[in-house]
């Protein structure tokens, strides 16, 4: 590959498109999102709730003139939050790379100041070695392809935890950053797709065999704590997300050709009682 990887949406799922040979394969966060989550539901009404009630004037004022406003807004209160916790994700993610990479971090916003201690209180209590940072993990195949957020090498002792000055034995592990109020079981499946792709490709398209993984962790950072917890990425765990891989496939494309055109039906419509009567 020597062009430059772009994504596309299609269908409300991210797809990674090779531009020498049109190759486009889903993103692996489209395909955990076939999982099932129920809760988003109970969670999206509990914050409408939350915002009828603790803007119960607002809304009543919005609702005089604009009936459908009040609704909307009230009905769109996850969306809202979503949006601005989806823009502090994404800036805390472009500090910690570049924090990473050593770079000179000066102000920034004051939401971002409790993330960017957190990240250097990381920094030093674990010391890691940057290898690689937001390029593109991608399998010719299994058909998929994502970009994740880096891959480090940590010295680690005989009890599993980090050993700052490297006196222990260096592992190398696919890492993602999560800024979100908890951390949930699927970064395992995201995990588990990048460390066990093909190859990475660069932001220039060049391209070289994925490395030997030798495993997988998730730093949990918020604006009060951070924590940094191993994660399982082994043959179970990946059979999941190719799992998952085949209900994308099926959602997109096979549930599309199963049914086929009718070779029988009516040739008239049924006319009932109360039709004829209202004639």
């Amino acid at each position: 590959m020597a062009g430059r990887i772009r994504t596309i949406q299609r269908g409300g799922s991210r797809w990674y498109v090779d531009p020498d040979t049109a190759v486009k394969y889903p993103g692996v966060t489209s395909i955990i999102s076939m999982l099932p989550k129920p809760f988003l539901t109970h969670w999206a009404a509990r914050m409408a709730a939350e915002t009828a009630v603790n803007s119960l004037s607002a809304v009543a004022t919005i609702a005089e003139r604009d009936p459908e406003g009040a609704i909307d807004y009230v009905r769109n209160a996850h969306i809202r939050y979503t949006k601005i916790r989806a823009k502090v994700g994404s800036d805390a993610h472009d500090m910690f790379e570049r924090m990473l990479r050593l770079e000179e971090i000066g102000r920034v916003h004051p939401d971002l100041e409790p993330y960017r201690l957190g990240f250097a209180d990381f920094l030093t209590a674990v010391r890691p070695e940057m290898v690689r940072a937001e390029d593109i993990a991608w399998s010719d195949t299994h058909e998929y392809a994502g970009s994740f957020d880096a891959l480090i090498r940590v010295w680690l002792g005989e009890d599993g935890k980090p050993t700052p000055d490297r006196s222990g034995t260096p592992h190398l592990l696919m890492v993602d950053w999560k800024t979100s109020k908890s951390t949930y079981p699927d970064v395992a499946l995201q995990l588990a797709a990048y460390a066990n792709a093909d190859r990475i490709i660069s932001p220039d398209g060049t391209s070289e065999p994925m490395p030997e993984i030798d495993g997988a962790a998730v730093l949990h950072i918020t604006g009060q704590d951070w924590s940094f917890k191993p994660v399982r990425i082994d043959e179970e765990v990946f059979g999941v997300f190719l799992t998952l891989r085949r209900v994308f496939e099926w959602d997109r494309t096979i549930s599309k050709t199963v049914i086929g055109r009718a070779i029988a039906k009516s040739v008239r419509r049924l006319v009932t009682g109360t039709e004829r009567r209202a004639g």
